[in-house]
C-alpha cells in the first residue's frame, strides 16, 4: 500500500538493514494486543502470506476469505488482508485470550511491526514506526532476528520482485487506461480480468505446502510476467 507521508513525522529518521539494531524489541507484549485492533484493511497479504496460512490453518484461501480474510481495492488492485470484526474491530485470527492464534504463520506486516518497509525503486529499508506501538520500554533487536523469518535473505528478495511485479501491473493497467481514454475506451473490463487472474493464480490456486514456497512463487510470477508481456 503506498502512503503519501513525511517519514520525518512517522519514524526516527533512520533506515535500517536486515543485520542493524533497532529499537523494536516489545518483550512479548505482554497481553497487548492494540496493533491487533482497529487496523482497517491495512494488513495486507502477499502470496507468502497466503501460502503460510493456509499451511498453518490447513484450509483453503476460499475457507479463509469466508471468516478470517477479505478483499478490498489497493492501489488499483484487489488484494486480500486480514479482516477486523466486531465492535472492538479485533483481527479475526485474536483467540479469546486476545493472543493471536496464527503467531508462527502471521503475516509479514504483523511481523514487521512496530518497522515498515521504504521502498526506493525496487530496493526497500526497513523503518521504526514511533506512533504506531504504545509499548513502553522497547529494547534493542536485529531486524532480522525480530522479523522471525526463515532464510531472510531470499524472502527479502521475493518481497522485492513481488512488490516490482505489482508495480509493472499497475503501470501497464495505467498506460492502457490513458490510452482507452485518448480514444473514448473503456479499460474497466481489463482491469477486473487482470484483478482476478492475480488472484486466482496468487492466492486462490492451491499452494503445495508439502514443497518450498519459492519455486512455485517464481514459477507462477514468470506465468504472470508472460501474461502480461512484462520482462522476465
Amino acid at each position: 500500500m503506498k502512503r503519501n507521508v513525511d517519514m520525518k513525522e512517522i519514524s526516527d529518521g533512520r533506515l535500517y538493514t536486515a543485520s542493524d539494531m533497532v529499537k523494536a524489541d516489545t518483550g512479548g507484549c505482554q497481553g497487548c494486543s492494540v496493533c491487533c485492533h482497529g487496523m482497517g484493511n491495512s494488513i495486507i497479504l502477499d502470496p507468502y502470506d497466503g501460502y503460510r496460512l493456509t499451511k498453518e490453518c490447513k484450509v483453503s484461501m476460499e475457507e479463509l476469505l469466508s471468516k478470517n480474510i477479505e478483499l478490498n481495492m489497493v492501489d488499483g488492485l484487489i488484494l486480500p488482508n486480514l479482516k477486523m470484526a466486531g465492535d472492538q474491530e479485533a483481527c479475526s485470527f485474536l483467540n479469546e485470550r486476545g493472543r493471536c492464534s496464527i503467531h508462527s504463520a502471521r503475516p509479514g506486516i504483523c511481523r514487521l511491526f512496530p518497522l515498515g518497509r521504504y521502498y526506493e525503486g525496487r530496493e526497500f529499508r526497513y523503518f521504526l514506526q514511533i506512533h504506531e506501538c504504545p509499548k513502553a520500554g522497547r529494547t534493542k533487536v536485529k531486524v532480522k532476528k525480530w522479523l522471525d523469518t526463515p532464510d531472510l535473505g531470499r524472502y527479502e528478495e521475493y518481497i522485492r520482485s513481488w512488490h516490482g511485479f505489482l508495480e509493472d501491473v499497475q503501470h501497464l493497467l495505467d498506460g492502457s487506461e490513458q490510452r482507452n481514454a485518448a480514444e473514448e475506451g473503456d479499460n474497466g473490463g481489463l482491469r477486473r480480468q487482470l484483478c482476478m487472474y492475480l488472484l486466482k493464480q496468487f492466492f486462490l490456486k492451491p499452494w503445495d505446502i508439502g514443497q518450498d514456497f519459492y519455486p512455485q512463487y517464481e514459477q507462477r510470477l514468470e506465468d504472470g510476467r508472460k501474461l502480461c508481456s512484462l520482462p522476465i
